[in-house]
């Protein structure tokens, strides 16, 4: 079989075209991946490092994606079967020690031309390996923890080549397989180094599969064969090691087992056809091949030995980085073992935070169905106490005017009910006592939801509750949030909310705003002959009688928007006409604002609840679910989405 020839150049060019594309995805897949994964590390997805499809982004694309002139061969096989002779073979010295016993080489080593060292970073091309420069050829046989990679530079290496002696593949030192496997992902081309006794070894064909899935280049040196007699068996082995590992080798040689000719590094390697007809069943082993010389072969040519290093450097470097190229990426990308798995394991692990979001969420904890309203008599003071400030000019001196002596009269009025029934808690007081109890209520509902969380609920959030619960006192607890609640400022409160709300209101309802402003100059201009009749006819102070036509609380509050002293100014100044008309809206839109303020109110003291609980129980966990519930929904995960859909159709 004559080697292959260099590629043309329209196919380099396209070559290069496709690198610089996969070149510029790989590079912008990497750094999403880098922040992807610190996004999902809270969601408790394993790590990237160690998975066979990243590091083959990391140790194989991204170095070798943005130079196509050159090709990585790695020397590769089992124990003891000669895979530094032939590495020797290849550079044409004694580059790499050889021993009669197991698991000589233990680290990598490597022969590049010296320009190739000048104009590229050898830590790029091989990462995860520490660069070290050889000395002696006895320095990779030293045992060492480090992952060390001995170079050389070799004049005979052709500038196209770095090529690689590798560390067994199939020893009992584990280490070996992982420097072996940087190797594979770092490499173009494979070099199998096999024998009859290593051909059909569990170790080394795991390994050839991996290569398989990644459409490596493979080319098959049968070694330490007993010539002629092995020449009926050989494509059997052959045959068998590439049935089970899916090898579809470039070429095959076969070498003759002879140390001395090894040694002195005159070992011949005769190249074979492949595939050849195998004579009867191919699979039983004990079938030799009929005869001998190999079919399709002439004597002459069975004995013709073949230089290595020249054949390698004639390989069609474009197809060959090509084929790396894509079966990498067809490697990185299966949905089984490569990238869409990793963000199928994000999705699942996020839809299973979702799930804990939900049952964390605040409605879920705790309905609070008894917290307190404020007092109307509170809201309805404060909202005077507001449009007082809006008013100018003759009808703020007016309603000030009277203002006054309607408190003087009713004192006697609040005096005698004082009398009676004894001097009444001020109002804020005993909102303040409701809130507390509705707060207890609260707490309790909340740790009796955490403890059946903690106990039967996600098994995600079941070890993180079991700690929060386990931290938590509730007699200090209940301790530091009673100090909180006596700290607030309810009337101060209170009064941010009603400016904030009737600001709003003036702004975005005018034209109700400008009808109640002269509604109440309307009442400032008849108040002085209305006050007191309204008083007498049982529209009380302030509020504290109630006329049976307004029965209801909040209307009658409404009311006192604008009535000042006697709740009823606002209506009788303008008589029945304005109720049973088009103002009549105006008084059901004030009525609505009303129970809104009340709304608002409570909203945000419950809110000042909620997010108390969850500073002072809770602390982040909420934020960290509902964050690794969303991860797939992130710019991050879209970005990684993107950019491998981008590579498969490259990889076409």
């Amino acid at each position: 079989m004559n080697a292959p020839v260099l590629t043309d150049q329209p196919a380099a060019e396209a070559s290069g075209s496709l690198f610089g594309a996969c070149a510029t995805e790989v590079k912008g897949l990497l750094l999403a991946l880098s922040k992807l994964e610190a996004e999902s590390h809270q969601a408790q997805v394993g790590r990237l490092e160690g998975r066979e499809w990243y590091e083959l982004l990391g140790r194989k694309l991204l170095p070798q994606l943005t130079d196509d002139a050159y090709l990585v061969v790695a020397v590769v096989g089992g124990t003891n079967i000669g895979k530094s002779v032939i590495f020797n073979h290849i550079a044409g010295c004694r580059a790499s020690a050889t021993s009669p016993l197991a698991s000589g080489t233990k680290h990598p080593t490597l022969l590049v031309r010296g320009e190739f060292v000048d104009s590229h970073d050898l830590a790029e091309v091989f990462p995860g390996f520490e660069l070290t420069p050889w000395v002696d050829a006895d320095g990779a046989l030293a045992a060492s923890e480090g992952d060390k990679l001995f170079w050389r530079v070799s004049a005979a290496t052709p500038p196209n080549l770095l090529v690689l002696d590798t560390p067994d593949i199939d020893s009992d030192a584990r280490i070996n397989w992982d420097r072996a496997d940087n190797i594979r992902r770092c490499a173009d081309v494979l070099i199998a180094v096999l024998t009859q006794q290593k051909y059909n070894d569990a170790a080394v064909k795991e390994f050839f599969r991996k290569a398989a899935q990644e459409d490596k280049a493979v080319i098959i040196v049968f070694n330490q064969c007993q010539l002629p007699d092995d020449e009926a068996y050989w494509p059997l082995w052959v045959k068998t090691f590439c049935d089970e590992t899916g090898v579809n080798p470039e070429c095959v040689y076969v070498a003759p087992n002879n140390r001395q000719a090894a040694e002195s590094n005159q070992l011949p390697f005769y190249e074979r056809c492949w595939p050849i007809e195998l004579a009867g069943d191919a699979t039983a082993s004990a079938s030799p091949v009929a005869a001998s010389p190999t079919p399709g072969m002439s004597s002459a040519d069975t004995q013709r030995s073949s230089n290595l290093l020249d054949d390698l450097s004639r390989l069609k470097f474009a197809d060959v980085k090509l084929r790396t190229l894509r079966g990498s990426i067809r490697e990185v990308l299966d949905v089984d073992r490569g990238l869409p798995a990793y963000l199928k394991e994000i999705e699942t692990r996020s839809e299973e935070y979702r799930s804990a979001a939900d049952l964390l969420s605040a409605h879920q904890l705790a309905e609070i169905d008894n917290w307190p309203t404020i007092p109307n008599n509170l809201m309805v003071a404060e909202i005077r106490r507001w449009w007082a400030d809006q008013r100018e000019g003759w009808s703020a001196k007016v309603h000030g005017f009277y203002n006054i002596v309607g408190r003087g009269i009713t004192w006697p009025f609040r005096a005698a009910s004082e009398a009676i029934r004894g001097e009444a808690a001020p109002p804020l007081d005993r909102y303040r006592d409701q809130e507390w109890n509705a707060i207890l209520d609260a707490i309790e509902k909340v740790m009796r939801r955490l403890t059946w969380l903690a106990e039967l609920g996600n098994d995600l959030l079941k070890p993180r509750l079991h700690r929060v619960l386990q931290g938590t006192n509730r007699g200090e607890l209940l301790e530091r949030i009673q100090a909180e609640h006596r700290s607030i400022d309810l009337e101060q409160q209170l009064r941010d909310l009603v400016d904030a709300e009737l600001v709003s209101f003036r702004s975005e309802s005018p034209r109700h705003f400008e009808l109640f402003r002269k509604l109440d100059s309307v009442a400032a201009a008849v108040r002085p002959a209305t006050s007191v009749v309204l008083f007498l006819t049982g529209v009380g102070p302030v509020g504290h009688a109630i006329t049976p036509a307004l029965t209801d609380t909040a209307l009658q509050s409404v009311l006192h928007v604008a009535g000042d002293v006697a709740g009823g100014t606002m209506a009788a100044a303008v008589g029945d006409t304005m109720i049973s008309s088009g103002a009549s809206a105006s008084v059901g839109f004030l009525e609505a604002k009303f129970r809104q303020l009340h709304a608002a109110f409570t909203a945000q003291r419950a809110a000042w609840l909620a997010s108390l609980l969850k500073e002072q129980v809770l602390g982040t966990l909420p934020e960290e679910v509902l964050s690794a519930a969303l991860i797939p929904e992130q710019s991050t995960f879209q970005q990684v989405r993107q950019i491998m859909q981008n590579l498969d159709r490259l990889s076409q």
